[in-house]
């Protein structure tokens, strides 16, 4: 197994997401300990659909999930959920306008096999926006039945998970009445793929990286 640390050479990270709780639980994990081992990193989280209510959530989580004096930036637009296929060309332009001012050493966005149509739209732009950038495409467990096999692994300590989900279920009263989101779904997950990359805590967050260049 194949592991490549990541140092100062990371400057900046770009974080896309269809909605408001998406990041978190796709890549919360990794962002907090990308954050605590390398606080010179500037994470830019752009999300492209959020009402009040739910901006409201996703600030207050991040804020919390985050350790204190991380440099992050959240951005927020407002397409319209559920329908961002049909709003491709708006949402194109927002890319182009964000790849004018950023250049980032990973983005993390959607996983193109995932059913969600406003998921694989974002990750089909991201790959059609950044063409020259490392991609890591993150997983949510949803009741469609789209997860994969993912072959890129970022080890979680069990404190980072207990914080993860903690804040998953404080912050989002809106999705609480979603019958799969729970501590089991998300803990689960995250012990599955910490099995599957042996973890030393047995957990884990996983991400499909497309495409990767291994330089000597």
């Amino acid at each position: 197994m194949l592991s490549l640390p990541l140092g100062e050479s990371l400057r900046e990270v770009l974080i896309l997401g269809a909605h408001c709780d998406d990041v978190e639980i796709g890549c919360g994990g990794t962002l907090a300990t990308l954050a605590r081992e390398c606080p010179h990193v500037q994470l830019r989280v752009v999300l492209f659909s959020g009402e009040s209510v739910r901006a409201a959530e996703t600030r207050t989580a991040l804020a919390r999930l985050l350790p204190a004096g991380a440099r992050f930036e959240l951005e927020l637009l407002q397409f319209r959920d559920g329908f961002f296929p049909m709003e491709w060309p708006a949402i194109k332009e927002r890319f182009e306008e964000l790849k004018r001012r950023c250049n980032p050493d990973v983005i993390f966005t959607h996983h193109e096999h995932d059913r969600h149509q406003d998921h694989r739209t974002i990750c089909e732009l991201t790959w059609n926006t950044f063409r020259n950038h490392l991609v890591l495409e993150y997983e949510i467990p949803k009741y469609d039945g789209d997860l994969g096999a993912p072959n890129c692994f970022v080890p979680l300590d069990r404190g980072t998970c207990k914080r993860k989900v903690a804040y998953l279920q404080r912050m989002f009263g809106t999705q609480r009445g979603k019958h799969w989101f729970d501590d089991e779904t998300f803990f689960g997950l995250m012990r599955l793929r910490g099995m599957e990359s042996r973890s030393p805590s047995g957990y884990a967050e996983a991400f499909y990286a497309r495409k990767m260049v291994l330089r000597a």
